[in-house]
């Protein structure tokens, strides 16, 4: 019989076979030797039944085939080694015996229910091939349920038109990043696929999928459209020309030569430092300083191409293994959830309970956090979104004290989004920041902590901008050059996104010849978003079967929708989530486009979605009656 240093070199042998060497220079008879020996005993057993009764083998088995599941799931790489590991017969097939051995020894949260309850089913006919364990696993792993996306399959077959498609591509589902192939974005998936086909073919459809003001009829500010467009033009039809007084409020063409100064001679079409132009992110520490009381540092500014280009560079320094993990709240944002699968590392949420207004409470975190090192997962960073999206609350100070102290306890970097900090609607609320919090509260003198900002949202809502901020503190220095060598790797952010993100923070002061109007367009803005925000959570919850908690900001509702079990069942057999079938049937019924609830996450059982009150007020207004209507439909075709 194999001695154990003979078997801990086998085992050693495999794993360093299957990482990182790229899948295409994997291949099934590459490691056959490997694993032979691995299984193979003085005894007239076969490698088979070894496996299932030898004690000395099987425990080294089972930890083999969980490393490998690991970096599996993490990676995306190494399917052929795993399911070379899982045959351990070696007969290129792997059998019913070998596989409920195999899903004894991994994680099974890691596994889609449904796909596992597949797997068994197909198995337990006969054996499975590689390729039909390698389609397996791409389901088994994907980070959303693992459904179908109709839409997308139709939206592709109808680009091609009448191009006939040839017969093989090298780069395909199977050879391509599977990362990639397993990252979801949910606020432009299906529905919204679908929103468009239907939009394309002349139906009116209302957009409140995503936070996009512009798009859905508000209007842009007129005092940071006027510095911009003096910036963007030459001198001498901008800044040099001597009739632009005449056209101009002194005060714009006052900060439009500032700020063309700041740029530099070459203006906005060259490239500026990776980190953005110096006099910019000085107006952005002001900012900081400002609204704090604690001093801000522009060497700690990075300007982005909006808050989500900061989060990717964030996490690309931070997750370095295959068993790094990044703590985000449930509901999320799935840019969270998208970056984090596509970086290859591993998601621990934490529930939002919305029983008490999707509060945060800290024996949740300690939960979830115990339950990662349990499974020996490493917790690098965890996010917090303040205002919530897609729940619209507002974090109190309690609880960002709360979440500050126990990233600090643990050495977890702080993740804070801070996005929506002026759509604050609850006159009971205000919005504090986490490094307001983490200065002032004791324990958390070395809480590493990262903020994002952004154009995009706000009372501005110039999300084709791209403009954004991320502030470090408490840094290590090293890191920070790292960070910087990665933004170089991008040469700048855009010109007109540092320049949005300077006007944001740096607006019109009480005596300047543009502050009336600007003060004026910026009230006008926030008071209908209030007005809307109040309206929309009204009138869902007017709708029997439907309960939406109060958005205290930014720019959702996240309502719960109670579904007749008909329709659960009905979704099961489209194979489509529950709250997706019910998004489907509102977009064909009445034009409106959400997001279904199951793409940013939800506890089991629950099904609703994400609408934003960012149409118009009397749209919005014609669209709540619809969502009312629409309901007492569904409910009674399902009944």
């Amino acid at each position: 019989m194999m001695s154990s240093i003979h078997l801990q070199r086998a085992a050693k042998l495999v794993v360093k076979r299957s990482f990182p060497m790229p899948a295409s220079r994997l291949s099934l008879a590459s490691h056959s030797s490997s694993l032979s020996s691995l299984f193979s005993t003085s005894t007239k057993r076969s490698p088979k039944h070894e496996f299932i009764e030898n004690k000395t083998v099987t425990p080294l088995l089972a930890k083999l085939q969980t490393e490998c599941w690991d970096g599996y799931v993490s990676t995306g790489r190494g399917c052929h080694t795993l399911f070379q590991i899982v045959d351990t017969d070696s007969k290129g097939a792997v059998s019913w015996k070998e596989l409920n051995f195999f899903l004894q020894n991994v994680r099974s949260k890691d596994i889609n229910p449904a796909a596992k309850k597949d797997l068994l089913t197909q198995a337990a006919d006969g054996n499975l091939n590689f390729n039909q364990f390698q389609s397996w696993l791409i389901k088994a792993t994907k980070v959303d349920p693992g459904l179908d996306n109709a839409y997308a399959t139709e939206h592709y077959n109808k680009s091609l038109g009448k191009t006939e498609r040839p017969m093989n591509y090298s780069w395909n589902k199977d050879s391509m990043s599977q990362n990639l192939r397993r990252m979801q974005y949910a606020v432009r998936g299906e529905v919204v696929l679908r929103a468009d086909a239907m939009a394309a073919e002349g139906r009116k459809i209302i957009y409140t999928n995503i936070g996009n003001p512009h798009a859905v009829g508000q209007k842009p500010i007129t005092y940071y459209r006027q510095v911009l467009a003096l910036c963007d033009l030459p001198a001498e039809c901008g800044i040099g020309n001597p009739d632009i007084a005449h056209a101009f409020p002194s005060d714009v063409v006052e900060r439009a030569i500032e700020m063309r100064h700041a740029i530099g001679p070459a203006g906005t079409g060259a490239y500026t430092n990776s980190q953005g132009v110096g006099k910019f992110r000085d107006d952005v520490a002001h900012f900081i300083t400002k609204r704090d009381g604690h001093i801000s540092f522009p060497s700690n500014i990075f300007l982005s191409n909006g808050a989500s280009a900061a989060i990717e560079e964030v996490l690309t320094g931070l997750i370095g293994s295959n068993r790094d993990a990044i703590m985000i709240p449930i509901p999320q944002y799935p840019i969270y959830s998208a970056i984090i699968s596509r970086l290859g590392a591993r998601q621990v949420g934490y529930y939002l309970d919305e029983e008490n207004g999707w509060a945060i409470s800290e024996q949740e975190l300690e939960t979830q956090r115990e339950a990662a090192v349990k499974d020996e997962l490493n917790i690098r960073a965890m996010t917090i979104i303040n205002p919530g999206n897609p729940t619209g609350q507002v974090l109190s100070r309690e609880d960002l004290e709360t979440i500050c102290l126990f990233c600090a306890k643990h050495d977890i970097v702080l993740l804070a989004d801070e996005v929506y900090q002026r759509n604050i609607y609850d006159e009971d609320k205000t919005f504090v920041s986490a490094k307001k919090v983490a200065v002032e509260t004791p324990g958390c003198e070395h809480l590493q902590l990262i903020s994002f900002h952004s154009t995009s949202k706000g009372l501005i809502g110039e999300c084709g901008r791209r403009g954004g901020y991320m502030e470090l503190h408490n840094i290590d220095p090293y890191v920070q050059t790292q960070l910087y060598k990665l933004a170089s790797s991008s040469l700048c952010s855009g010109v007109d996104g540092q320049m949005m993100m300077s006007l944001m923070v740096k607006p019109p002061l009480p005596g300047d010849e543009s502050y009336d109007l600007f003060r004026s367009e910026e009230n006008a803005i926030f008071e209908s978003l209030k007005r809307r925000a109040i309206s929309l959570v009204k009138g869902l919850n007017d709708i029997e079967g439907i309960t939406c908690n109060k958005s205290e900001g930014a720019m959702y509702a996240f309502p719960r929708i109670q579904l007749p079990q008909k329709a659960i069942e009905e979704a099961e057999k489209m194979n489509q989530t529950p709250d997706t079938l019910y998004s489907l049937s509102l977009l064909e019924e009445t034009g409106i486009c959400v997001v279904p609830a199951s793409g940013f996450g939800q506890k089991d059982g629950r099904y609703g979605f994400r609408t934003t009150f960012l149409p118009p007020e009397e749209e919005l207004a014609r669209a709540i009656v619809d969502f009312k209507r629409h309901h007492v439909m569904f409910c009674d075709k399902y009944k």
